[in-house]
């Protein structure tokens, strides 16, 4: 019966997520925790309930706000599937988190194709007339900055539109890591065994990011970023990406630190801001993965 009303409520919280959508500004705090509800009611329902369950509050949210319940609503159902059955089966988190990021990235790139194959309507040609719009609109207002031209407009967003790839990249996983981080003890006070992340302070990337890393840096510096070639696009898209992966590093550094000088939790935690705010600190997480400095902060 406690099992019983558990689900009633993780279904309500379904249903309110889905109708808070209609909400504007509200709508855009609401998607990133989309998934939570129907990830845990997977993991903890048989799938004919489920079933049932994602029936009745898929139902209602269509009539009440309608066919965008559907849209948005069975996109984010694929993921949350695939990780509530990857936390049944007790899968790593690590790869639990990937294979939701890989399969959140393929749905938006299936959803751009679909829009422009079946609809007629390109995405990133709209996202261009809005841009232009709005430049536009400055620019008759006198807001632009002095020189500002239609090249410059271009320019501007040739390098928004290949900045997408990263973009949906550090989206996906956003969404995976808040419902990860989210759903992970709510199943386990249910009972569930569900394997966590390694502690920050265990963080390492392998030794030979160092060198990809330093291969893409001497590429980027050759290579024209006003092209619009596969290499240019790519060296956009890697450059902040292996940048995001050498922070994650530096944080597990400052954890790894802290843990050996017993320092409070709070001190690396601030440090991680700061690493965030100020992204050449990152540097600090290529010298941890190329170098063995971790040897000098062990215990004897």
């Amino acid at each position: 019966m406690k099992n019983g009303l558990k689900s009633v409520l993780w279904s309500a919280a379904a249903l309110v997520l889905l109708l808070l959508l209609s909400v504007p500004l509200l709508n855009a705090l609401v998607i990133s925790v989309m998934m939570i509800p129907t990830v845990i009611l997977y993991a903890t329902l048989p799938k004919r309930l489920f079933g049932l369950h994602m029936l009745v509050v898929f139902g209602l949210a269509f009539a009440v706000i309608g066919p965008v319940a559907l849209i948005i609503g069975l996109f984010f159902l694929v993921p949350s599937i695939v990780m509530g059955h990857m936390y049944r089966k007790q899968f790593p988190a690590r790869k639990v988190i990937t294979v939701t990021l890989l399969v959140l990235l393929a749905e938006l790139l299936l959803e751009m194709v679909i829009f422009n194959a079946l609809l007629d309507i390109s995405l990133l040609e709209e996202m261009s007339d809005m841009i232009r719009s709005v430049t536009d609109n400055l620019g008759a207002q006198g807001l632009l900055p002095a020189g500002w031209s239609a090249e410059a407009t271009d320019l501007f967003i040739q390098t928004l539109i290949h900045s997408i790839p990263m973009a949906l990249i550090t989206v996906s996983f956003m969404y995976a890591v808040i419902t990860h981080a989210v759903v992970r003890p709510v199943l386990r006070a249910a009972g569930l065994q569900v394997p966590g992340l390694q502690p920050a302070k265990d963080w390492m990337l392998p030794r030979i990011f160092v060198l990809y890393y330093l291969i893409i840096l001497i590429m980027d510096l050759s290579v024209s970023d006003n092209g619009s070639s596969f290499l240019t696009v790519a060296l956009l898209n890697l450059v902040p990406l292996m940048r995001l992966a050498f922070s994650i590093q530096a944080i597990g550094f400052f954890f790894f630190i802290a843990d050996q000088r017993k320092w409070n939790k709070v001190v690396p935690i601030l440090l991680s801001v700061l690493v965030v705010v100020f992204p050449p600190l990152s540097l600090i997480g290529v010298l941890d993965a190329g170098f063995p400095i971790r040897r000098a902060f062990k215990k004897p």
